[in-house]
């Protein structure tokens, strides 16, 4: 799970909390419009077949899930840094890392390794050299 009180992410509701439905589950239709996308530039910005956020029972998937949470707690946690939230997502789908050999944070979490951008993010937080 996210460290809560870094630099980076200050103490306040983890930005994925505001797309939570009553059943817990991320609803993909408010994250594509807080962030301006359809469907399918969030399909792809997670990792997932286009085809799979306009099914209820994929779009609720575990797999799908896990990918948006991750997502979410990425660009949430350098929001502020960014500038903002769309901000983070622009610097999350294109900003090359050079500790990851230029891969994006987004080519990461699609690879399974958003436990290697959390980390990166709180070397970086606690003055680390990126």
């Amino acid at each position: 799970m996210v460290a809560l009180h870094s630099p980076i992410m200050p103490t306040r509701m983890p930005l994925a909390t505001r797309f939570f439905t009553a059943n817990g589950k991320i609803a993909m239709d408010d994250v594509a419009d807080a962030f301006g996308m359809s469907k399918g530039q969030l399909a792809e910005t997670i990792g997932v077949a286009q085809e799979t956020l306009h099914r209820a029972a994929r779009a609720h998937a575990p797999r799908t899930q896990q990918r948006a949470l991750e997502m979410l707690e990425i660009v949430g946690r350098i929001a502020d840094w960014a500038g903002g939230e769309k901000q983070a997502m622009a610097w999350y789908r294109s900003e090359p890392i050079p500790a990851f050999g230029g891969r994006t944070a987004e080519a990461l979490v699609k690879d399974g390794k958003a436990s290697a951008v959390r980390d990166y993010l709180d070397h970086i937080a606690t003055g680390g050299f990126a």
